[in-house]
């Protein structure tokens, strides 16, 4: 019993971290149609940033997380304001621009930061311990913090009037710009909100698994398989989907081991795929 709903516990937390940078994926894409392969590298260079704020200048681990996602965000906004804007119609160019941006971002690091892992650890350890579960601190407060974050971010996107002509663009481009909403003004700042959500996961969680200069390929393919069985575009979809993912990642490592579980996320994803292939909540064609 206490093997089970601890690992529930770890999935959860697993989710909420899923989820968050998911969720940024999934809104550049329904927004922009840019499948941006820098994602990764964004939730990486979150990893730096609140490593670099609190190591070398000394400041609290929560101001660093914070700044991180901050610095993210308006990395973001530069990075598709001056470089995917031009592009943004042309959808394998920006593939291409996003995969190069990537391919710098990890490469820069290195020169920096050098090739091994940095020593960046969560600054709370322990574990709470209930009747019949335990789980350590530092997924605890990531879970909070993510589910937080994830709820700011629908809010934003389901319930303001920015969300409203942000999915006004997703829905209908077209008729989106004949009441008046400007892409150039909505991209950037969608941009940003997505790449601040990666910046603000990649500082939480790297303490906890690693922060090293390639490890946003992984997290891509995580939030890849998210996003397609959630559906391309559907940022509820995303959430769900994530914790789906988390859940099962989180009972076959432990029940049937590390190989094994990944195996088993890859055959659910196949069979979701097989009796829904545009995903849980997608739709059979995107709207342009």
């Amino acid at each position: 019993m206490d093997g089970i709903i601890s690992s529930g516990l770890i999935g959860l937390s697993l989710g909420t971290q899923y989820a968050l940078i998911s969720i940024g994926f999934t809104l550049i894409f329904g927004i922009m149609g840019v499948v941006n392969f820098a994602h990764g590298g964004f939730y990486i260079l979150g990893g730096y940033f609140a490593y670099s704020l609190s190591h070398s200048l000394g400041l609290p681990y929560v101001v660093a997380v914070l700044l991180a996602m901050v610095g993210t965000g308006v990395l973001g906004y530069v990075v598709e304001a001056l470089l995917v804007e031009r592009y943004v119609a042309d959808h394998l160019a920006t593939m291409l621009i996003t995969l190069g941006f990537y391919q710098v971002l990890t490469t820069g690091i290195t020169l920096v930061y050098g090739a091994e892992p940095a020593d960046f650890r969560f600054p709370v350890s322990g574990t709470l311990r209930g009747p019949h579960f335990y789980i350590p601190y530092a997924n605890l407060i990531v879970f909070i913090v993510c589910a937080i974050a994830i709820a700011a971010t629908y809010h934003l996107v389901f319930r303001t009037r920015y969300g409203i002509a942000l999915r006004a663009m997703a829905d209908d481009g077209q008729v989106a710009r004949a009441q008046g909403i400007q892409p150039a003004r909505m991209f950037p700042m969608a941009f940003a909100i997505a790449t601040a959500l990666a910046g603000l996961t990649g500082a939480l969680v790297t303490p906890i698994l690693a922060l090293e200069p390639h490890g946003g390929e992984a997290v891509l393919t995580k939030a890849f398989i998210v996003v397609i069985l959630g559906g391309l575009g559907s940022i509820t979809g995303a959430m769900i989907s994530a914790f789906i993912v988390g859940m099962v990642e989180a009972y076959a490592s432990v029940y049937l081991g590390g190989s094994k579980g990944a195996l088993a996320l890859f055959v659910l994803v196949v069979v979701i795929l097989l009796v829904r292939p545009q995903g849980l909540f997608g739709t059979v064609a995107r709207k342009a």
